[in-house]
């Protein structure tokens, strides 16, 4: 058996309506027709573990009798300090089935973070995934969790003494108002903020964006973009299972195991955050490699990030595919919009907004902006948050009554296409020039010797400088002075970095994505 949309190349209005008529009220809901049709066909695989739909089917079932012994109840919290594994999968569907919010959590977050996001939650119990990842067994061990078989998973998962009696929030029926999963956040405000997104929010992505890579049944799809961030929770890891395609779930990403795998496991869809990307090209390079065997890719795409030319390039003449690209946030569940397969983009361009979504740009002065002009964007449709969780200020400050999200990004759209220029809070003004750090990145990025660079103002009498950290390829020998004139000799006079900063390596988040932040206090700290 096989999805039932056309198999029209074109993405249409029409195949985007039949995808949607098949979004079920709970995400664990979307194993079922595959098991009933197709129980034997693999929906997961983690190294040499295979669970078909049949088989996850039955886990599901068996592992939410177990949270029910352990005392979980419909509107409860659930903490899955984990990576990405076959326990934490079956936790996320069993905990959904029985209407308990997953409470996803990147395991290789610190001692602190852990700690606010459980006390914040609530939640009623907290399972790790020891049998996947270190950090999690760490923080199990201080936790004082014990071993729980899972799914006949035996030292996969550890689950934590009950907290003190938490109050379960409201059921509801309509998977548009029943929360599915609570995602934190960064927390660069200072405290990390719970996205609370509904089982329609996120099965609207897996159909939709799904739908537009044309995942099938014959699909093999490479799972190592974290289930704990909603790029690879909402996009990987339900798109794969809604359109009954196989998974391969890797905690760690690691370039020579994916280069091993696109062979080995023929791996038909590659999903990454451009840092992935440029440390894949980086790998090659050092080990001399000019291809990558992939007998049965099709298909590549970035998100999460901004997407550099420069990776851009290098990406699809190792791999003689385009580079497909996104773009989203949590609050969106996440994707807002992507390149189109059957027409793909030479720039990094986004490609166009996603059916059903609704999109505007809006000046600083709060007044519409002009066609090719630069604004804040806006989006309202079914894969807005319902709110930040316990924070109804915070959530006042982003969504409107009438359910219009400002994304707080800086974008432009040119032919249908949307084209993002940076976040507004990280715009550098110089000497009263708007200067956009993407810009200046692609730039730097263009180096022969440079694997990536992040771009951050600095606060001076008066003004802001542009200050440039680049991270090199491993043995370069360059100088900050030899890339500052590098970058002088293609950039405008005020959009020149004041200085460059040469970094073993860039401080990243357990995504992949760099932190700016931490970078912006550097920048600001050298400035004395």
């Amino acid at each position: 058996m096989r999805p039932a949309e056309p198999a029209e190349k074109e993405w249409t209005p029409e195949r985007a309506a039949q995808a949607l008529s098949r979004i079920p009220r709970r995400i664990s809901h979307i194993i079922r027709p595959w098991a009933e049709t197709a129980p034997d066909h693999p929906a997961l695989v983690e190294g040499g573990t295979i669970w078909t739909y049949g088989q996850l089917a039955a886990h599901i079932a068996s592992t939410r009798a177990t949270l029910a012994e352990l005392g979980v109840q419909p509107g409860d919290r659930v903490m899955i300090v984990s990576e990405n594994s076959l326990a934490q999968a079956v936790l996320l569907l069993a905990a959904a089935e029985m209407d308990a919010w997953g409470v996803i959590v990147n395991s290789r977050l610190s001692a602190r973070e852990i700690d606010q996001i459980r006390d914040h939650s609530g939640a009623r119990r907290v399972f790790y995934t020891v049998g996947a990842s270190g950090p999690a067994a760490a923080h199990a061990e201080r936790h004082g969790a014990k071993p729980v078989e899972i799914a006949g998973l035996t030292g996969a998962v550890a689950v934590g003494p009950p907290i003190a009696e938490p109050l379960p929030e409201p059921v509801h029926a309509d998977g548009a108002d029943q929360v599915a999963v609570l995602i934190y956040t960064s927390g660069t405000t200072g405290h990390p903020k719970g996205v609370m997104l509904t089982h329609r929010n996120v099965l609207y992505i897996a159909a939709i964006s799904g739908g537009m890579r044309r995942l099938d049944w014959d699909d093999r799809v490479y799972g190592v973009l974290p289930i704990t961030h909603v790029f690879g929770f909402a996009s990987v890891f339900l798109g794969t299972l809604f359109h009954g395609a196989t998974l391969f779930l890797n905690p760690r990403f690691d370039p020579a195991a994916v280069v091993d795998s696109l062979e080995k496991d023929r791996l038909t869809v590659l999903q990454g955050v451009p840092a992935m990307f440029a440390r894949l090209i980086e790998h090659l390079r050092i080990t001399g490699q000019e291809t990558v065997p992939h007998p049965a890719l099709r298909f590549l795409s970035a998100g999460g990030s901004p997407l550099d030319p420069a990776i851009k390039a290098e990406v699809e003449a190792v791999f003689g595919l385009p580079l497909n690209n996104g773009y989203g946030l949590t609050e969106c569940a996440p994707t807002i919009a992507q390149t189109l397969i059957e027409k793909p983009c030479a720039d990094c361009s986004v490609g166009p907004i996603l059916t059903g979504i609704e999109a505007k740009l809006v000046g600083t002065d709060g007044s519409p902006v002009q066609p090719g002009g630069i604004g804040e964007l806006w989006v309202r449709g079914p894969t807005v948050m319902k709110g930040y969780y316990q924070a109804p200020d915070e959530t006042a400050e982003v969504l409107t009554p009438d359910g219009w999200f400002n994304t707080r990004d800086l974008a432009r759209f040119e032919d249908g296409n949307l084209h993002m220029v940076g976040r507004s809070k990280e715009l550098i003004i110089r000497s009263g020039f708007n200067v956009y750090p993407p810009e200046v990145e692609a730039v730097l990025n263009a180096h022969p010797l440079v694997t990536q660079s992040a771009v951050v103002g600095r606060s001076v009498a008066g003004n802001e400088e542009v200050v440039a950290f680049v991270q090199l390829q491993p043995g370069a020998k360059v100088t900050p002075e030899a890339i500052s004139a590098f970058a002088a000799e293609r950039l405008a006079p005020y959009k020149r970095p004041s200085e460059v900063v040469l970094l073993e390596t860039l401080p990243a988040s357990a995504t992949g994505k760099v932190m700016k932040s931490r970078l912006a206090e550097l920048a600001q700290a050298g400035s004395g």
